[in-house]
């Protein structure tokens, strides 16, 4: 939900400014395979068949997932946007080991969704005192938005850091590129002026 939407604000951002959608094939994640496990458990955690028999395994493979997600991010905080990613990361992990292993959902937001959370295990829960409910799914989208849910404080950062990470990306320049020119904010940002920004060792 959150992501999809901060990928296309980061793309219509990276091409106003001058950015290019080939960039972001060189920027370096490393530790990926890592995350593709703890996102792929997610998906799997989540999906009828397993969530309906997975019982009180359940929280421990959510936040273990999760934890691995945000170890693989911070690793690559040199990645511009990542650390605004971890911020939220680190918000959301907060509230749902706070929380027993889930994110609680409000139920006046669900409610404005025409929402429930179901029988089935999902990363959703019900509970009538949260434990750090301002970290907690208290917010939803509008009805009529694609995809509409209901999201953290965390989602919220996590998208904008989505958004600067592609955004940024699209600016930097690929082997054998050039950055954009002549705007001022990139002159700002140390782009356009001919100074190329040091080079992190790994």
């Amino acid at each position: 939900m959150f992501p999809i939407y901060a990928v296309v604000i980061g793309v219509v951002a990276g091409w106003a400014l001058g950015g290019r959608l080939a960039n972001l094939a060189h920027i370096e994640l490393r530790w990926a395979p890592l995350a593709l496990v703890g996102l792929v458990a997610q998906i799997l955690l989540f999906s009828g068949p397993i969530a309906s028999v997975v019982g009180s395994m359940g929280p421990w493979i959510y936040v273990a997932s999760s934890a691995l997600v945000l170890a693989v991010l911070l690793r690559n905080l040199a990645i511009p946007g990542l650390r605004i990613v971890a911020v939220g990361a680190i918000s959301n992990l907060v509230a749902i080991v706070a929380n027993g292993g889930g994110m609680p959902a409000s139920p006046d937001a669900l409610a404005a969704l025409g929402k429930s959370v179901g029988e089935a295990y999902s990363n959703s829960i019900e509970t009538a005192s949260p434990v750090l409910p301002g970290l907690t799914d208290v917010y939803a989208l509008p009805g009529w938005l694609p995809f509409a849910n209901v999201f953290s404080i965390g989602d919220v950062i996590i998208g904008v850091g989505i958004a600067v990470t592609v955004c940024m990306g699209m600016l930097s320049a690929g082997a054998g590129g050039k950055r954009p020119h002549g705007h001022p904010w990139l002159v700002r940002m140390g782009h356009g002026s001919g100074a190329e920004p040091p080079i992190r060792s790994a």
